[in-house]
């Protein structure tokens, strides 16, 4: 089943869920093998894994922020346009930042931890929002 691309659409069914368990970004030459990660990024100056923050303990591999992971449950089609940009724009407007990684099925929210509760409410806002009628019966992009 192919996912939605209707922006409204997709805004008004957001219905994030936050993950409860803790992730990080590490950064590293090459990728190990048999680690379980969430994302794996292969730049120019190495490799970034989106990994539990228990993974990089275990490991003792360096990071930063911990961060909370909200995914988005409404199935978004890849070539949606407009979902990232919206959704960055309203936690930044809430001053949180977002760290977005799209899978094939959801896009996923990397917040920081102390963050996550508040974001999580700005995006159930911005769903709610989304789901008002416009009131001249025509489809407003936010």
């Amino acid at each position: 089943m192919p996912g939605e691309t209707d922006l409204r659409l997709l805004l008004a069914s957001l219905a994030p869920r936050r993950d409860p368990r803790s992730y990080v970004f590490v950064t590293m030459p090459v990728a190990p093998p048999d680690v379980d990660t969430v994302a794996t990024v292969h730049e120019e100056e190495g490799v970034t894994l989106v990994v539990e923050q228990r993974t990089a303990d275990e490991h003792g591999w360096g990071y930063g922020s911990t961060m909370a992971r909200i995914t988005l449950t409404v199935h978004s089609a890849l070539e949606a346009v407009g979902l990232t940009a919206a959704v960055a724009s309203a936690l930044a407007r809430a001053g949180i930042s977002a760290n977005m990684v799209a899978g094939y099925h959801h896009d996923h929210v990397f917040v920081p931890e102390c963050d996550a509760a508040a974001a999580v409410a700005v995006l159930a806002a911005l769903s709610a929002e989304s789901s008002l009628p416009s009131g001249d019966g025509s489809s407003s992009r936010p």
